[in-house]
């Protein structure tokens, strides 16, 4: 299970990628991995503000749909526009092209309840 250093992670299995006070969304291998063939993203809050644990959109598989969270309050500035056309890029590279939205936090300081990659191994070890 690939999960980088260099970002933070939910519980709810989503990675952050800091670059000031901007972050950067995704999902993380292993979600893509249990949610199989993913074949929709929607991202309708595109432009909005939103609180932390807020639902931002959905993620799509063959076998069944997810709500995604926003990991901290803000405003969401981009979508990856490259899903609505190969939603799949996800399953090849969650952490890369595969990126969700890309949001100007409100308070850095929620960043500091995320996971650590070694936090989050643990979490999915269970």
């Amino acid at each position: 299970m690939n999960i980088p250093d260099n970002l933070k992670y939910t519980k709810d299995h989503e990675w952050v990628k800091i670059e000031g006070d901007t972050v950067t969304i995704g999902i993380t291998d292993f979600a893509q991995h249990e949610l199989g063939d993913i074949v929709f993203v929607e991202v309708d809050t595109e432009g909005e503000t939103l609180d932390k644990e807020e639902t931002f959109g959905t993620i799509e598989a063959v076998k069944t749909v997810s709500d995604l969270f926003m990991p901290v309050g803000g405003e969401i500035l981009e979508f990856n526009e490259e899903l609505e056309a190969t939603p799949d890029i996800i399953n090849k590279d969650p952490y890369g092209e595969g990126w969700i939205i890309k949001v100007k936090i409100s308070d850095a300081a929620e960043t500091d309840d995320l996971l650590t990659s070694n936090e989050y191994k643990d979490l999915i070890d269970g």
